[in-house]
Parts: structure tokens; sequence; C-alpha cells
């Protein structure tokens, strides 16, 4: 009788997971029709860099676009046509550059989202003297906005 109860408990919490919420593989996010439009385009973010593709980019980037740098200071505040200038030029002065997103938060409230994720990269940067290799990591918060054509950055770029 005992073996019984066992595999009924195990069958009742094989179950209980199983209709539990879709969670984003390593994490506490849901994995949801919005949520899920929102690290989808934080990948083909991802991958236009990786491509230093500034069109693609650009292409991500909605036309409201604004940051302020996290700071209060307006100097580096850039709007979207601020982004048009600056992202063709700082990309194209990266060689072999590699990055990697590790997701950690996704919040979407109607029709914004915030999203967090850890990242890495990895490039060289050319300089007068030659290439410097370069290793940057941190933790990153972008602000995306629903739009007709999906989700489009905000705000973090």
């Amino acid at each position: 009788m005992t073996t019984h109860r066992a595999l009924a408990a195990l069958a009742l919490a094989l179950l209980a997971a199983a209709c539990g919420p879709k969670r984003f593989p390593g994490t506490e996010i849901p994995d949801n029709d919005d949520t899920r439009g929102v690290v989808q385009a934080l990948e083909r973010y991802r991958d236009a860099l990786q491509r230093r593709d500034a069109g693609a980019v650009l292409a991500l980037a909605s036309p409201d676009y604004f940051d302020n740098g996290g700071t209060p200071d307006p100097a580096d505040d850039l709007d979207r046509a601020g982004l048009e200038v600056q992202l063709p030029r700082d990309l194209k002065g990266l060689e072999g550059y590699r990055v990697q997103f590790t997701l950690r938060r996704v919040d979407v409230v109607k029709d914004a989202a915030t999203a967090e994720v850890f990242f890495e990269q990895y490039y060289r940067v050319k300089t007068p003297n030659g290439e410097v290799p370069r290793r940057d990591a941190d933790v990153h918060r972008f602000g995306l906005v629903r739009t007709q054509r999906g989700w489009l950055f905000a705000s973090g770029l």
C-alpha cells in the first residue's frame, strides 16, 4: 500500500509541476506572449550588434527613442536623431565584437516594458597605436514600447 501512495504522490507532484506557469529557462520570468516578444526583440538586438549592423539596430529603435544616459546631465542625453549619428560611428570602431546576454528580469505593463540583462561584451577597439582588446560586463536596463511592428526600444541602446 505504501508503494501505491508513493507513486500517487509522485504522480501528483509531476502533475502540479506540469501545470505551473511556464518560465524562461533559468529564470522566474513568465513565458507568455508579451515577455516572449520582448525577449525576441532583445535577441534581434544582440544579433544586430554582433554583426555590427547599425541599420538593423536602428530598425529596432522607436521613432520616439530617448535615453538620458542614467544621469541628470542633459549633455549625455541621446534621442533618435543622435542615435542615428552615434551608433554607426561606435560600431565602426569595433573589431571582433561578441556579446552575451543573460536575462534577469522582464516587466510588461500594457504597452510598455522594461528588460534587465546581464551582458558581457568582448571586442577590440582601433586606436592610433593598434587594436586594444576590451571586455565589459554589467547589468543593463532597456525600455521598450509595443507598436504595430512589435516591441521597439524606447531607451537603453
